[in-house]
């Protein structure tokens, strides 16, 4: 990590003395996320593999609390890089009270048959076999956090119409059964399981399934960011 410092202390933002980490921090709704739980008041580790990205949301974020950068490129990860994160996040924050799957990969949309099957495996990986080692790693310190919540978040689209969604909708799919089966297994355990749908959001990702002219209910991602936010400070 490139950054070290102690959490907030308590106050009267909803999130102060948390630590969020979020997967994907520099897309288009990780870095929003990243950015609303800050403003809360919350330590956001902000994981990801493009590190000039990550550069700008940890500027964007500084002026609220301190974050810190753990650059990684999930693809290439492997389950062992996955428990090295958890533990320096123990060792240098002393908890995590969040882990948010923003992460996503996705080249557009493609028939099934047409489908390059080296990125059929690579979206499958990163959205949802990596996330998975990632929950993995991080179940110790979410469970001993005392209100750790992991969310998953869930894109409507390919589950309402899943046609030509290729790897990234399969992963989709794959990302609810996960919410379901750790939500089982954790009920009486003290973690929170989430499934977030943060609605169509006028990203990058998005662009590539939609054109702008044709997409009249996108919305921006700061909409869908306050509602995280709301949503790991316990609102209903």
């Amino acid at each position: 990590m490139s950054a070290t410092g102690a959490p907030a202390v308590e106050g009267t933002q909803p999130l102060a003395g948390r630590v969020v980490l979020v997967a994907g921090a520099h897309g288009g709704f990780g870095s929003a996320a990243s950015l609303a739980c800050a403003r809360a008041g919350a330590t956001v580790v902000l994981l990801g593999r493009k590190v000039p990205r990550l550069n700008r949301v940890y500027d964007a974020l500084a002026a609220h609390v301190e974050p810190l950068l753990y650059p990684m490129d999930l693809e290439g990860a492997t389950p062992d890089d996955f428990a090295d994160l958890a533990r320096r996040i123990g060792e240098e924050c002393g908890r995590l009270d969040a882990l948010v799957h923003a992460i996503a990969r996705f080249d557009g949309l493609t028939p099934f048959e047409h489908a390059d099957p080296l990125h059929l495996a690579r979206d499958l990986h990163v959205n949802l076999t990596a996330p998975l080692w990632l929950t993995q790693a991080c179940l110790p310190l979410l469970g001993a956090s005392g209100r750790g919540t992991l969310v998953w978040t869930l894109d409507d689209a390919p589950r309402s119409t899943p046609a030509y969604w290729n790897g990234y909708g399969l992963a989709q799919a794959g990302r609810a059964a996960a919410v379901a089966q750790l939500r089982a297994e954790w009920a009486t355990r003290g973690l929170r399981v989430e499934g977030f749908s943060p609605g169509p959001m006028r990203t990058a990702l998005r662009a590539r399934a939609f054109t702008e002219q044709d997409d009249r209910i996108a919305r921006d991602p700061d909409e869908a960011a306050a509602r995280l936010a709301a949503l790991l400070a316990g609102a209903p």
